[in-house]
């Protein structure tokens, strides 16, 4: 029994290593690598930091983070780039939750297989508590600092950029690894996983050969110390996280599931969405995964707390989140989306129930 429950997580460490590290994790960690680097930290401030129109800015972050398809574990590297660069902790926590609970791909996915009402709750659930997030987040973080907060955190020119927001050559670099991250899951959403690395493999040569065209040994250093920085105090922790979810996956009863979701309750809103908070979900694997549920009885607001919970947080999301932005913030940040998730499960679920 307990050779089955471990080789369960290692079967889960397979999949995830041999599906997700090439197109998803690859591409996040130059992105965020990029970020850091070539991103004018003060431009960073102005838009999206502290100081600037937090209204202005979390509607930029949430409308910005439904064109990013990233699972939970995707765009940590990328809300951290971010952050480090300058961005306010209530907008890198926005891009956290909103790019996996509700992109654009994942949306469209939902619509083909849940139908329209669902899309609507899905979107106007993932902004509502995106919103309240940033704020959360903002009102007891605010004010701290990133290095004393955050473990590991290197020092940095606190200016290391001047001029435009960021230069072109520099942009045109971070497109092309953008779209090595966007592209093989918005074209290939339903085809084999050879295309979808083909796709990448094609998109990552051409960045290659810009970036070593257009940048000095200089610049590619300083970006590939940044990378390495996220790699190293991210990936170790997701894939102690996807290990551990594999045996949570292998010793959850099926019937425990069907018996504890079904209805509108608050408990059954409850028990989905921490049943989505401890599960991985890869982006669009949530979708048919709540039909079946819902096949078997699940209730309509638990359907839409795990929708938003299962992809927007995971077990390996929550030790992520505490290495990269410290334990304090994973604190809040983890009770605060559970929170809310079973609350706009629990008000959907009455509106249409």
């Amino acid at each position: 029994m307990v050779t089955e429950i471990l080789w369960a997580g290692v079967l889960a460490l397979r999949d995830y290593i041999a599906t997700h590290v090439l197109t998803c994790l690859v591409p996040a960690f130059l992105l965020a690598g990029g970020l850091v680097s070539f991103v004018n930290r003060e431009a960073i401030l102005n838009t999206l930091g502290e100081t600037a129109n937090r209204l202005r800015a979390f509607s930029l972050a949430s409308v910005l983070s439904f064109f990013l398809a990233a699972c939970s574990c995707t765009v940590i590297p990328v809300a951290s780039g971010l952050y480090y660069g300058g961005a306010g902790i209530g907008v890198a926590f926005i891009i956290l939750w909103v790019a996996p609970a509700s992109n654009l791909l994942a949306l469209f996915y939902t619509g083909n297989i849940l139908g329209t009402e669902m899309v609507l709750a899905r979107v106007i659930g993932a902004l509502a508590v995106a919103l309240l997030v940033g704020w959360v987040m903002t009102l007891a973080f605010a004010s701290r600092s990133v290095q004393a907060e955050t473990p590991g955190y290197p020092a940095r020119d606190p200016e290391p950029h001047a001029g435009s927001f960021i230069s072109r050559g520099h942009l045109w670099l971070l497109v092309l690894i953008l779209l090595s991250l966007l592209l093989p899951n918005y074209v290939v959403q339903r085809g084999p996983y050879w295309q979808k690395v083909v796709i990448w493999l094609l998109l990552t040569a051409v960045a290659a050969l810009y970036a070593g065209k257009r940048l000095s040994r200089e610049e590619i250093r300083s970006w590939m110390t940044e990378v390495w920085f996220f790699v190293r105090i991210i990936f170790p922790l997701l894939l102690v996280g996807v290990f551990l979810v594999g045996i949570i996956g292998k010793v959850l009863p099926r019937e425990w599931i069907e018996r504890w979701l079904g209805g509108n309750g608050l408990r059954a809103s409850f028990l989905a969405t921490l049943l989505g908070a401890v599960s991985y979900f890869a982006t669009l694997t949530e979708a048919p995964f709540v039909d079946t549920l819902i096949k078997l009885g699940m209730g309509k607001g638990p359907a839409l707390a795990l929708l938003l919970t299962g992809p927007g947080i995971s077990l390996p999301n929550w030790l992520a989140v505490a290495r990269v932005f410290g334990f304090k913030k994973a604190l809040v940040y983890i009770p605060t989306v559970i929170v809310l998730g079973t609350l706009v499960g629990f008000l959907f679920g009455q509106f249409v129930g």
